[in-house]
């Protein structure tokens, strides 16, 4: 038996299950792991890896969830997220789908329990021990670096400013690096995982550098140069959110990511 994020305990799933996956990034764990002819349904943000899941019947968003969709594919096991999926949907469809997984990982390490109780409960037990080593090498390479600290403002949206607080699992993703989120009392308040920004002006004044996500709202060129034009001589960067947020098999390379995107910075901040 394999325990998930809400305590429930599963066994081992039968060979013929049918798996909706309402996460983007555990839709694509899942097809590295290679289930994909078990994943009957996905969202319209589930695009990882695109070849693999251009023939899995859409089911809606992470959201707005078609609740009459998921029924007719007749799932066996339906695959959520605390953060990415609304509890109203996910109790609706546990009265119609025998087993809801679970998930919660707050940081890149808990993507080990991630692959235990995927590869456990869908029979993949040794592909998942085959990313748990890939992750392993990639986190003890983080911890080798010598990473300057900084203090960052990570952006996720505009009209109104959003940045990510402390106990996100994009912060954690961050920190390997060296980097640690801002955090009040910098122009927002309140305890929200994902705080709205009041004043943009003294937070990025208490920042050693501000990063432009390329996800949930993706900022293009035009908002990179008029925030700099706004704050000349700040640090400020595109950055691709996938590679922050997603967990899964794509935390192995997010890791990789930050690694070389963080030492590409210091690099040229010393010229």
């Amino acid at each position: 038996m394999w325990q998930d994020a809400a305590g429930t305990r599963h066994a081992r799933a039968a060979e013929d299950a049918r798996i909706v996956s309402l996460v983007p990034s555990l839709t694509e764990l899942l097809l590295v792991l290679g289930l994909r002819d078990r994943v009957v349904g996905r969202t319209g943000f589930c695009i990882h890896p695109r070849d693999a899941v251009a023939g899995i019947p859409k089911v809606g968003g992470t959201k707005d969830v078609r609740i009459d969709r998921v029924r007719a594919l007749a799932p066996t096991h339906l695959i959520v997220n605390i953060d990415e999926n609304d509890r109203p949907v996910v109790d609706a469809l546990g009265a119609v789908v025998p087993h809801v997984i679970v998930t919660h990982p707050l940081a890149p390490e808990d993507n080990l329990a991630l692959y235990e109780l995927f590869g456990g409960v869908f029979g993949r037990s040794e592909a998942a021990a085959v990313l748990a080593a890939k992750l392993q090498d990639e986190l003890e390479a983080c911890r080798a670096g010598t990473w300057r600290a900084e203090r960052v403002l990570y952006l996720i949206w505009k009209k109104p400013w959003m940045t990510v607080a402390a106990d996100t699992y994009i912060a954690r993703s961050l920190a390997q690096v060296g980097w640690e989120v801002l955090h009040g009392p910098g122009g927002w308040a309140g305890a929200q995982r994902y705080p709205v920004i009041e004043d943009l002006d003294p937070a990025v004044a208490r920042a050693d550098r501000v990063l432009l996500s390329s996800e949930p709202y993706r900022f293009r060129s035009r908002d990179l140069e008029a925030l700099r034009a706004r704050f000349p001589g700040k640090s400020i960067e595109p950055i691709d959110g996938e590679m922050t947020s997603w967990y899964g098999a794509r935390a192995i390379a997010g890791l990789r990511y930050l690694r070389t995107y963080r030492g590409a910075g210091d690099a040229h901040a010393m010229r």
